[in-house]
């Protein structure tokens, strides 16, 4: 068995994956939401306080498989560095305790095995990552062959609805908030600029499209004054804006690129309005497309776990005592992770 941690941001997570047949045995979570809703964001010095009374509630939980342990995994980037570092000395501990290996486990790499949680590993993969932090399009082959085709060039589409809801005067996070308000909605009522839409890049853009919300909410007054409607609507016309967004330049990808199986991951992955469309886009090319269960969308340890299965047949262990954490490694087209 392998047990992993999370701990990059504002989850505190751990999970038990068995080795053998890939199986998730146990797995949970403490979510800070509430904690950083009145902030309008995370704060990292308060997710670092959090994440150190979390994390041994967690591990209370997860003792009657400690003593089958096979190896430690834990995300060590991309991430918060005092948030990161919580988890680290942790898996540091019960590494060096219990004599056990030590596996580094790259955030995003996590998420693209949120797809195989309870499944064998299925590569080549086209691999759509919209999440708080990143948005990209890589190439993944093996778990040590992931190139990145298409990066952000500013705002995350996570980010970018985080913002959003915060100019509407919304909670946090931002994301199924905006979600649910366009399903009440007319998408047409603004038109709101689709970022890089005359643009030959194949990258994504979305400070463009925030300003123009911004003006929108100026427009209509400030967010004190806006209607149900109008955040409906705006919400609506956004949500739009970001999906046109993405699947003009995901369909360029798709000219290039003869890999017929697609993933949809990430935290914002979770949206069932994009997850349409990129069901439809697939289909349109004769793709398959790939989603990780809902609840495993957002960060979790599962994801790193089942991650840890593949990098322990591998043997990717780095000793306890040196491995340290890289908070942000900078991702740019043609790189890998």
């Amino acid at each position: 068995m392998i047990l992993s941690i999370e701990s990059s941001c504002d989850d505190s997570a751990l999970a038990i994956t068995r080795i053998a047949d890939h199986t998730l045995l146990h797995h949970s979570k403490i979510s800070q939401e509430l904690e950083h809703a009145h902030y309008g964001g995370v704060v990292p010095e308060l997710a670092s306080r959090l994440h150190a009374t979390a994390l041994p509630r967690l591990l209370e939980g997860a003792k009657p498989y400690l003593n089958d342990l096979k190896a430690v995994a834990i995300t060590t980037q991309p991430g918060l560095a005092v948030t990161l570092n919580e988890g680290l000395m942790m898996a540091k501990t019960l590494a060096v305790f219990q004599k056990l290996p030590l596996i580094p486990v790259h955030h995003l790499k996590g998420h693209i095995y949120s797809l195989f949680i309870d499944k064998p590993t299925r590569f080549p993969m086209l691999v759509i990552l919209i999440s708080g932090g990143h948005t990209m399009v890589l190439r993944v082959q093996a778990i040590d062959d992931m190139e990145i085709l298409a990066t952000s060039m500013d705002d995350s589409v996570g980010e970018a609805f985080d913002k959003t809801a915060k100019m509407m005067g919304l909670g946090y996070p931002g994301g199924p908030i905006i979600e649910k308000l366009a399903l009440e909605g007319d998408e047409e009522r603004f038109d709101l600029p689709v970022p890089l839409r005359n643009s030959p890049l194949i990258a994504f853009s979305l400070s463009g499209l925030k300003n123009a919300v911004r003006l929108v909410v100026e427009k209509l007054g400030g967010h004190e004054t806006m209607t149900y409607q109008d955040q409906c609507d705006l919400a609506a016309s956004f949500q739009l804006a970001i999906k046109r967004h993405l699947i003009q330049k995901t369909k360029k990808l798709f000219g290039t690129e003869p890999i017929r199986d697609v993933a949809l991951v990430g935290g914002a992955s979770a949206n069932l309005y994009l997850r349409d469309a990129f069901e439809a886009l697939c289909t349109q090319h004769g793709k398959t497309l790939h989603v990780a269960p809902l609840e495993y969308c957002a960060d979790n340890a599962a994801m790193i776990g089942r991650y840890g299965i593949d990098a322990y047949r591998q043997s990717l262990f780095e000793d306890p005592h040196t491995v340290t954490i890289t908070p942000n490694r900078k991702l740019q087209q043609g790189g890998h992770l």
